[in-house]
């Protein structure tokens, strides 16, 4: 079930039917602001709405007054073991703390944290990760690992509820998918309070992608989830893109262009693979919301992309572009490419109007099957 509870983090919502909302980490050293401001900068231009950083010593708590007042984005302070450096992030102006009750040094540096988080209004993180339960929770995690992420977690929702605070977000993160995605839907059928997803330690970028798309995509199709970040062994802008990607394939929100595309096979006789990476360099200069096929046989990619706004079928010396269902013109394949940017170029200056779509697009599927087995 989506939480009902929302939260700020700084200027933005999270839960309580928010859209769902993208964050990373930096991996810089914090105290080391001109880096981490960079990385900041390229975490943002990948599309990141949310940043965390590691607040490990005092020289990188000291650091986080100059990185929130450069930082275009909430930043978020990480800390575990010391609440002292928690107090330091909290009086710093951070946009929130993400904690473990469990190890900061007991319920009284907790209800520390807690009432000068409540004096300025910020919001906390908690929650309980496979890789570093409590002791007493080890017998049953033997038994069922996501049961016992899920204990921990509601035994600081219960701490925090106990000193008055409601002002947090919860995540029980694992790094096995399965586990990942029994605890969050456990943990969903009994909080109201929005839930940070993601699968923890999830690998390289080829692994890694795989498992938080089934883990966190997984959920997001119940309805379950209000925050993402993807952990990926990886430059943190690559998780950024990883996570719109996600979103975008569940149309859950909108940032840049999609692309379909055939796969690769016997019956192809354009080298779509080549086309379709002409095209996908070209569309990340957009930011607009639209769709593009790229099609290279005439099976079944043609039919199946008549929904996509603009697109491409290539045959040995000419192809098809089309848009929005309708086969647009025929032009040689030397120029196929830079003729469908020329149009969706035109019809973004024309205000991206959508006509309205037959009710199949059988015309431009037939002359786009015709392109394709045209003989040379």
């Amino acid at each position: 079930m989506a939480s009902e509870r929302q939260i700020r983090v700084g200027n933005v919502p999270i839960g309580g039917g928010a859209p769902v909302v993208v964050q990373s980490m930096t991996l810089t050293k914090t105290h080391d602001v001109d880096a981490t401001m960079a990385q900041i900068g390229e975490l943002v231009s990948a599309g990141c709405e949310l940043v965390r950083v590691a607040v490990p010593k005092t020289e990188d708590a000291e650091a986080l007054p100059k990185l929130v007042y450069l930082s275009p984005i909430p930043v978020i302070a990480d800390i575990h073991f010391n609440a002292s450096l928690a107090l330091k992030a909290v009086e710093a102006g951070v946009a929130a703390v993400r904690i473990n009750p469990g190890n900061i040094g007991g319920p009284d540096k907790v209800a520390l944290v807690v009432e000068a988080a409540k004096a300025r209004g910020i919001p906390m993180r908690i929650g309980a990760n496979s890789g570093s339960l409590p002791k007493h929770l080890l017998e049953l995690a033997q038994e069922d690992t996501a049961e016992a992420l899920v204990e921990e977690a509601l035994e600081q929702v219960r701490l925090l509820e106990s000193m008055g605070f409601y002002d947090f977000k919860i995540s029980v993160k694992s790094s096995s998918v399965p586990t990942m995605i029994r605890a969050y839907r456990m943990l969903a059928e009994r909080v109201p309070y929005p839930l940070h997803l993601g699968v923890t330690e999830a690998g390289p970028p080829a692994t890694g992608s795989i498992k938080s798309a089934i883990g966190v995509g997984s959920l997001l199709m119940d309805g379950i989830g209000d925050t993402i970040r993807i952990s990926l062994t990886a430059d943190p802008a690559e998780e950024v893109k990883v996570a719109w990607e996600i979103l975008k394939a569940l149309g859950l929100r909108e940032r840049g262009p999609i692309m379909i595309a055939c796969p690769s096979c016997g019956r192809d006789n354009v080298g779509v693979w080549n086309l379709a990476e002409a095209v996908e360099e070209r569309l990340r200069e957009y930011p607009q919301a639209f769709e593009v096929a790229v099609m290279g046989c005439a099976v079944n990619g043609p039919g199946e992309a008549g929904d996509a706004d603009f697109g491409i079928a290539g045959g040995r010396d000419t192809g098809f572009i089309y848009a929005h269902g309708r086969v647009l013109k025929k032009v040689g394949s030397d120029v196929l490419v830079e003729e469908l940017f020329s149009e969706i170029d035109r019809w973004i200056e024309d205000g991206m109007v959508r006509p309205k779509r037959l009710k199949l697009a059988k015309p431009a599927a037939l002359m786009m099957a015709e392109a394709a087995q045209r003989p040379t």
